[in-house]
């Protein structure tokens, strides 16, 4: 039997509709609700509409702010900071977005770092908006409140998975790169650990540091930890990209590890580049175009039918969706029903019924 496949169109009604029933105010909702649908149509299942559930009942627990705007911290221009207090962190993003745009234009690049955000679900999706403003753009995230990734050669953890993406426009489609600082995040793990599944691979670390397949470590007492990207062998590398996120995020934005946790959240760094500042869009993109060309002409190894560029497949995925229909993971759906049935709101019936 063919998998449920529903409207996009029907479930960003959806989503917007849930959360104004939760209370969340209409602007902020919309925001919230088109990330998380562009998350799922994006292929990133765990950071899509995966989090409207449990961000429903962050509303209603009174843990995310419903309304308001952030409080400004810094303005100078080219770079700002502001406390988020603890508003939706889709919506953050977004107003950081169309904040740092003019900006960027007239300086070249502009920065905005953002403390006590809510969680900002699928970095990917807010790469688009800029890349189809002809902006190159960096995002890095952290959650001082959460810790699962142990330092290289540690056996405790410190860091969260520390998600970093940048979005670079070409002459045809952009490149989408969404990555984290260790090999696998939080959202991964718990689904797994609920399915009663383990991972192909020892990504995690057991509380003594011995290497695991199995999720289940991070909820023993004491906890293990996720391994940082790399692994065991190269774990260096994604211990130090995970200390660059954070001096981006909570060093620059002065909240984050040495604050007491104020729950779920996310601390933000983002950056626009305007490539006309610098050595021209035209060149610019005759770079990235060469480039991209010889990695999609690169003769593919065993094992492997075509060289892609980050987002190839995302924007693959996107298309076909939006073409057939979105299909959400068999995990979604059931958390959807219950939210919606709480707040007396029916959910989208599938495409064909």
């Amino acid at each position: 039997m063919a998998a449920a496949r529903y409207s996009p169109d029907a479930l960003r009604r959806f989503a917007t509709e849930l959360l104004r029933a939760a209370g969340l105010d209409a602007e902020p909702a919309a925001a919230v609700a088109d990330t998380l649908v562009l998350g799922d149509l994006l292929g990133h299942d765990t950071h899509g509409l995966a989090l409207l559930a449990p961000y429903v009942k962050e509303i209603e627990a009174g843990t995310m702010t419903r309304s308001g705007a952030p409080e400004v911290l810094s303005d100078r221009g080219a770079a700002l900071a502001w406390d988020g207090r603890r508003l939706p962190g889709p919506w953050l993003v977004t107003s950081g977005l169309e904040a740092l745009m003019p900006r960027a234009r007239q300086y070249g690049s502009a920065s905005l770092a953002i403390r006590r955000s809510h969680h900002i679900a699928c970095l990917a999706t807010y790469l688009l908006r800029a890349t189809e403003a002809g902006f190159m753009m960096v995002l890095a995230s952290s959650d001082p409140a959460v810790a699962s990734v142990a330092p290289h050669g540690g056996t405790r953890a410190v860091f969260t998975p520390n998600p970093i993406a940048a979005g670079i426009p070409t002459s045809g489609t952009p490149i989408l790169i969404d990555i984290s600082a260790s090999v696998t995040t939080n959202g991964m793990s718990n689904r797994l650990h609920r399915a009663g599944q383990q991972f192909d691979e020892p990504w995690m670390l057991d509380a003594q540091g011995n290497p695991s397949t199995d999720p289940g470590v991070l909820f023993t007492g004491p906890p293990g930890t996720i391994q940082p990207l790399g692994g065991l062998a190269a774990g260096h590398k994604g211990y130090g990209l995970a200390l660059l996120i954070e001096a981006l995020t909570g060093g620059l934005s002065g909240h984050g590890r040495g604050d007491a946790p104020e729950g779920w959240g996310a601390t933000v760094f983002m950056t626009l580049y305007d490539p006309s500042a610098f050595g021209g869009m035209p060149d610019y993109l005759r770079q990235m175009d060469t480039l991209a060309q010889a990695c999609r002409d690169n003769p593919p190894r065993p094992g492997f039918d075509a060289v892609r560029l980050p987002g190839d497949r995302a924007l693959a995925r996107r298309a076909r969706a939006e073409a057939e229909g979105l299909e959400l993971h068999p995990s979604i759906a059931p958390m959807l029903l219950e939210a919606a049935t709480r707040h007396g709101l029916p959910m989208p019936a599938p495409l064909g019924e």
